[in-house]
């Protein structure tokens, strides 16, 4: 591959990667996806990744392109995210935004105007074995982010460059600020990029979504208080909750009743969960059990599990209990450093 598209979102790393392809000889432009026009979800203003982005491609000195791709995002992220929170659901976007998206509609793009790959600043690593079968690995550094990339498929891999895979992030801040570019100091994003200040109860009211006041309840039904609407909440949560002379977290989102169970900590672990929608890289169904070690949230640790298929998905096993599994998260499955696939807990 030589004539290469990074999707650029105006930060550190994925203006890091541009420098990087051309300093390897690669025919490199840049394009950024407009996922949203002023006003469609704000009052006030918020973060467009565009100005960043062409900046730093005017700095390298390559061409840089705009998707708009609004309608798509409203239709594949934003759209599933308030409808699975009305379902009781905590979803992650950007799982579904890197699907339809980024690995969906940017890299057809890309084909379409003839380049022969896409890069991205994800931290992960592609391995291509001897029958040319492609899987991903994790991340040889702390910011492994293979844990959103598990609904790949063969087609992209195979035309996927991501350069940080063996990188640390100050190591990618140098090479930047080396390049020139003005990015190279930028903060980590840390919040889904259509509600900047985390407020996702403020966003859905926003959007239309209403959330009734409701009642707590323990574990056997029995009444224990008020809550401010089921949007509010999600499973493990303890602060906010209210004084009940010691400490409850959140067990349960009940939408169809709009009840919130509350229990002890020792109520939110399970050996036990199963999942939805689930994907292998490999692009082939499990057909039979397997040992793997299997992360519940991003920011998890692996744990050793027996995924089983069963008729809605995959059951998972733990050999230990692991604490609040979260329906609408992800379960993302790993053999040792490589990432099989996942599906979405149910």
């Amino acid at each position: 591959m030589k004539k290469i598209l990074i999707a650029m979102s105006g930060g550190v790393d994925s203006s890091a990667v541009a420098a990087m392809l051309l300093d390897q000889g690669y025919e490199v432009a840049g394009a950024t996806m407009q996922l949203w026009h002023k006003g469609d979800y704000f009052e006030g203003d918020a973060h467009d990744p565009v100005p960043a982005a062409r900046k730093a491609a005017k700095e390298l000195g390559i061409p840089h392109i705009v998707f708009d791709f609004s309608k798509e995002f409203r239709h594949h992220v934003v759209d599933p995210f308030m409808q699975a929170y009305q379902q009781g659901l905590t979803p992650n976007p950007c799982v579904f935004c890197n699907k339809a998206l980024k690995f969906g509609a940017f890299f057809q793009k890309a084909m379409e105007l003839g380049y022969d790959g896409i890069a991205t600043g994800h931290y992960a690593r592609i391995v291509t074995d001897e029958d040319g079968i492609h899987h991903l690995h994790m991340a040889d550094s702390a910011k492994d982010q293979s844990y959103v990339l598990y609904q790949m498929n063969q087609e992209v891999l195979s035309r996927l460059l991501l350069p940080l895979y063996g990188v640390d992030k100050e190591e990618v801040r140098r090479y930047a600020a080396k390049a020139g570019i003005s990015a190279s100091d930028t903060p980590d994003s840390q919040e889904i990029c259509f509600i900047p200040d985390k407020n996702y109860p403020a966003f859905l009211s926003q959007m239309g979504i209403t959330s009734p006041a409701g009642e707590f309840v323990d574990r056997q039904g029995e009444v224990m208080g008020p809550h401010k609407g089921i949007l509010h909440y999600t499973v493990g949560q303890r602060k906010g909750l209210g004084a009940f002379g010691s400490p409850k977290y959140v067990l349960r989102l009940e939408p169809q009743t709009n009840r919130i169970v509350l229990g002890e900590n020792e109520d939110l672990f399970s050996s036990l969960l199963t999942c939805r929608d689930v994907t292998f890289l490999s692009g082939e169904p499990l057909t039979e059990s397997i040992r793997a070690q299997v992360k519940i949230r991003y920011t998890a640790r692996p744990a050793p599990a027996v995924l089983i298929p069963c008729q809605t998905g995959i059951r998972v096993e733990f050999d230990e209990p692991q604490r609040a599994a979260t329906p609408g998260q992800s379960a993302v499955f790993y053999n040792g450093n490589e990432l099989l696939g996942g599906g979405i807990i149910c």
